[in-house]
């Protein structure tokens, strides 16, 4: 059980893990992997509590109906599974502002959490729109061969190499 302890776990083990995952999931529960659907129903508990039974009226939430659910749990146990391995590895630390941003943007927090809000949203957004997020597109839908997904796939990656260039060549 040492490798619990690993600062870095091999990428071809996890992603061998991630692919037995996927399996299991579609044996068990016969769906894909994903996870921003989790988020939207979290959003329609959150304004379940200010607006009542009206929420479930809405188009988006007949369709997914605003419950904690097993994609719900999944996020729950990223979380987790988080922060047990950066404190098995001896890597876990509270910090506000990482260093990077520290270094190159300014040490003040109300940047640093509006900038991670507006990504958090934007990336939000665009996962609802692309109909997934990295794992139901990048890890299912790709494990299905969908075309859809290859692409989505494709254009995460684009977007990734795209945003990389534009914060070290342009920011730094």
């Amino acid at each position: 059980m040492d490798f619990l302890r690993a600062e870095q776990w091999s990428p071809y083990l996890v992603g061998a893990l991630i692919g037995v995952l996927s399996w299991v999931t579609f044996i068990i529960s016969d769906k894909p992997i994903g996870c921003s659907t989790a988020f939207a129903r979290t959003g329609g508990m959150l304004e379940r509590i200010f607006r009542g039974k009206k929420v479930e009226e809405r188009p988006y939430y007949k369709k997914f109906a605003p419950a904690v659910d097993w994609e719900w749990m999944l996020v729950l146990g990223v979380i987790i599974g988080s922060f047990l391995s950066s404190h098995l590895s001896g890597r876990f630390i509270w910090q506000w502002v990482p260093g990077f941003w520290s270094e190159t943007i300014g040490a003040g927090r109300f940047a640093r959490w509006l900038t991670a809000l507006a990504g958090g949203v934007i990336m939000g957004f665009g996962a609802r729109w692309a109909g997934g997020c990295t794992s139901g597109h990048g890890i299912s839908g790709t494990l299905q061969l969908a075309v859809s997904s290859w692409l989505a796939a494709l254009c995460f990656f684009a977007g990734g190499i795209a945003s990389a260039m534009l914060i070290f060549h342009v920011l730094v």
